[in-house]
């Protein structure tokens, strides 16, 4: 099953990123990932595919959000990219301000990007495929039994 590559092209909105996480939980867990990770990865995968209709896309129901999943041996990559209408993203990942969101003194938000890295083992903006847009990249490693966080 190494080195397979699954595609998916869906609407950019919301809702949508359930069938791209719904789909990265699948080919988890036929890879071998317990179901906390199976489910760590589903979050990850839905809110890249929201920051890319958000961010990137600005909600422009004429565009595309890209997610492929590509199956290694021992890790599982998915790349969330979109057509970039709003240029490149602030690849700084900083804790949110919890409190200061609470007492209103900063708009809510500005968590996505936290989440993520903290579920995923590696995520980072890449060098878009297509040449246009944004590209994330996310990685899960594949775990043997007995090691932390199997």
């Amino acid at each position: 099953m190494a080195n397979r590559t699954v595609e998916l092209k869906i609407p950019c909105e919301t809702g949508y990123e359930k069938v791209a996480m719904r789909m990265a939980s699948d080919l988890a867990e036929k890879m071998g990932f317990s179901q906390e990770r199976a489910q760590d990865l589903e979050i990850a995968v839905a809110e890249a595919c929201i920051n890319a209709m958000e961010h990137g896309n600005q909600f422009d129901v004429s565009t595309k959000i890209y997610v492929t999943m590509t199956i290694h041996e021992d890790r599982l990559a998915i790349d969330v990219v979109d057509e970039g209408r709003s240029g490149r993203p602030s690849t700084q990942v900083e804790a949110p301000d919890m409190q200061a969101q609470i007492d209103g003194l900063i708009p809510p938000g500005g968590m996505g990007l936290f989440v993520i890295k903290s579920l995923v083992d590696e995520a980072e903006f890449v060098e878009p495929d297509l040449g246009t847009g944004n590209q994330f990249r996310m990685v899960i490693h594949l775990q043997q039994p007995g090691q932390p966080g199997a």
